[in-house]
């Protein structure tokens, strides 16, 4: 996929669409549970993991548009905590999409302005997986268009049991005491510290479940649902979930 030039980003949108958009008020942190590979995949005759590799170029595309639009934040539910019960040689496809999305889209992402940055306990990812995140974080880590964060071997309640951990050994070691707990304390301890929590949440594929997914950081979040499976998600869906949250906006006066 070649790059995007700033004359092909502005095509993304028409002049008509972007007429919808209050571009004074663009919410900065997008979060997106990217449901609905698997059965785009059954409806088309093809491979789940066929599913994911187009939802892995739908990311791309999103991404490029979300920056375009002005979010500077974009979490991506990538893998979860509870995905590793899938069949084996799926799992092993997916870890081996990562690894080939992240050595193809490093450089593109460093082009355009991407900083990519990952939350979740990396500990059980196969290493070469690991390597590739590891580098491409180092090579995009100047990169101030966008964050795209991938969240990956994540759950929230596995997010809010390890920040619990550290808390109770800074208390352990007697640099925190009891007193010291509040939630801004808990929040500087979970995986998504270095940004504020996300203003608008999209779920694709019609379902409307959180499925343990930021559980923390999303408590005042405007949830947005579509029935638009992730590989079929587009940039106009994006503007759509974006302007419905500037309504909300608007009708909640601010």
């Amino acid at each position: 996929m070649q790059d995007l030039l700033p004359q092909e980003m502005k095509e993304l949108y028409s002049q008509e669409e972007l007429a919808r958009l209050e571009t004074a008020s663009i919410p900065s942190h997008v979060a997106i549970v990217m449901d609905g590979n698997r059965r785009w995949a059954a409806g088309q005759g093809l491979s789940p993991i066929m599913g994911h590799w187009k939802g892995a170029e739908t990311l791309t595309q999103i991404t490029r548009a979300a920056s375009y639009l002005g979010i500077k934040t974009l979490t991506v539910y990538s893998f979860s905590t509870e995905n590793w019960g899938r069949p084996s040689e799926e799992v092993d496809a997916l870890m081996h999409l990562f690894k080939i999305y992240l050595q193809q889209q490093r450089e593109p992402m460093r082009q355009e302005g991407v900083r990519l940055r990952v939350i979740g306990d990396l500990r059980k990812l196969p290493p070469d997986v690991f390597q590739e995140l590891t580098l491409s974080q180092s090579c995009t880590k100047e990169c101030k268009k966008i964050d795209l964060v991938l969240a990956i071997n994540y759950g929230g309640r596995d997010d809010l049991r390890r920040a619990f951990i550290s808390i109770v050994e800074e208390i352990e070691k007697g640099t925190l005491t009891k007193a010291h707990i509040s939630e801004k304390l808990i929040g500087s301890y979970l995986d998504t510290a270095s940004w504020p929590d996300p203003a608008l949440f999209i779920r694709t594929s019609g379902e409307k479940r959180q499925s343990n997914f930021l559980l923390w950081q999303l408590c005042y979040s405007e949830f947005y649902y579509t029935d638009v499976l992730w590989p079929d998600f587009q940039p106009k869906d994006l503007l759509d979930a974006v302007c419905e949250w500037q309504s909300r906006k608007r009708r909640l006066g601010g």
